[in-house]
């Protein structure tokens, strides 16, 4: 899946955080075999989706938050979602990942 995300506005603040690349947000969000998780389930909002994928520039799963280009009709992005945070995955959701790969539960 290739979708465009836009870290304008993030791309500083997950690499001082997290120490993650928007690059590798990217990789993880356009891996063939990301999961994605509509409405993240952490999110507050209702309008983040969490995917979880593989980079390879990484060479880790990452989590990665994206809000949808419409959720700020005043304030769009340069693709079809914000970028809005990223990190090395935790266990669940590397667990998340894996069994989604083996074909097993969400």
């Amino acid at each position: 899946m290739a979708e465009r995300v836009d870290w304008s506005k993030r791309a500083e603040y997950i690499k001082c955080r997290h120490n993650v690349e928007a690059a590798w947000a990217d990789e993880a969000v356009a891996d063939p075999d990301a999961v994605w998780l509509d409405p993240d389930p952490a999110g507050a909002s209702g309008l983040s989706v969490l995917v979880i994928g593989y980079s390879l520039s990484a060479h880790a799963v990452l989590s990665v938050v994206l809000i949808p280009a419409g959720a700020d009709p005043r304030d769009r992005p340069h693709g079809e979602w914000w970028g809005a945070n990223a990190w090395r995955s935790n266990a669940r959701d590397r667990r998340i990942y894996e069994q989604a790969q083996q074909g097993g539960p969400q």
